[in-house]
């Protein structure tokens, strides 16, 4: 009985939770939970300041840009030559809307100028191809619309944003050029589509090969260059400068002022029209031949 007696409380105590350990353990769950509003409050407290530092950064960087923008936007354009900028200002006003503002192009408008050079702008606007007026098959030579110094502008323009190809200095580009040379050049580069008179042909899809014989010295070293519309790159690569000057010799000796030793020259087409005409001709002789001995018999 006696030992029984003492065990009893310890029991009670024991199984109703009220022991030194577990008042510990409720004090530390009560005391969490004390602490846990304050926890909340530091860690919105640094969200809070978190996001105030990013307005506050991004608001500098915005107020710092609209201060040095116009200044290095200024500092870009004064990069650029006199010449350049005179040429920009034609650019921004006639060719932009095809071309892009960077030179990149605008789709179903314009190609890149992007590596074209100087030389396809003096081919294309000086020929009269640039502007277009409307989408063709193929741009038609015409009437320039710029001066020369103009087209000089715009060219140094192109050339100092995108680079490219550039044609020599002067207009005398067939000095020293071999006419013999040329003309066994051009008979096998160039008269497949130019025709053997230099007159042009038809090509595919409503395209043409031009009329070389109206064409400059700088207008065809240009066109070999740079290669416009059906027209492959001759690069230095494919005919060297001193080939360049033989092919021009030749085109102004051989094909703007020809002899015609043959007599007529029926528009120096090719063999077509002479073989229409000798055709016709002969036809017209054979018949009067068989007149003439039918009446003779």
């Amino acid at each position: 009985m006696t030992s029984d007696t003492p065990d009893a409380p310890r029991g009670d105590v024991a199984s109703s939770g009220r022991g030194p350990g577990s008042r510990g353990r409720h004090g530390g769950l009560f005391a969490r939970l004390r602490r846990r509003p304050s926890a909340v409050r530091s860690r919105g407290r640094r969200r809070l300041g978190a996001a105030v530092r990013l307005v506050a950064a991004l608001m500098l960087a915005g107020g710092a840009y609209t201060v040095f923008a116009p200044g290095l936007q200024a500092q870009e354009t004064n990069q650029l030559s006199a010449a350049a900028a005179e040429g920009k200002a034609l650019f921004d006003v006639s060719c932009v809307s095809c071309h892009g503002s960077n030179l990149q192009g605008v789709e179903d408008r314009g190609p890149s100028l992007i590596g074209a050079g100087s030389a396809a702008v003096e081919f294309q606007v000086g020929t009269g191809r640039m502007p277009m007026a409307r989408q063709e098959a193929q741009a038609e030579r015409k009437p320039a619309l710029f001066t020369s110094d103009q087209i000089r502008q715009l060219g140094q323009y192109v050339q100092e944003m995108g680079g490219g190809p550039q044609l020599p200095a002067g207009d005398d580009l067939a000095a020293g050029g071999d006419i013999a040379q040329g003309g066994q050049l051009y008979r096998v580069n160039c008269s497949q589509c130019h025709s053997f008179g230099g007159g042009g042909g038809a090509l595919s899809s409503g395209k043409f090969a031009p009329n070389i014989r109206v064409a400059t010295d700088r207008q065809i070293y240009a066109a070999m260059l740079t290669g416009p519309q059906n027209m492959p790159v001759f690069g230095d690569n494919q005919l060297t400068p001193d080939q360049k000057a033989d092919i021009i010799a030749y085109i102004n000796e051989a094909l703007k002022e020809p002899n015609d030793p043959g007599g007529f020259n029926l528009g120096r087409y090719g063999p077509s029209t002479e073989g229409v005409a000798v055709f016709l001709v002969g036809i017209v002789a054979l018949v009067f031949a068989c007149l003439w001995i039918a009446g003779k018999s």
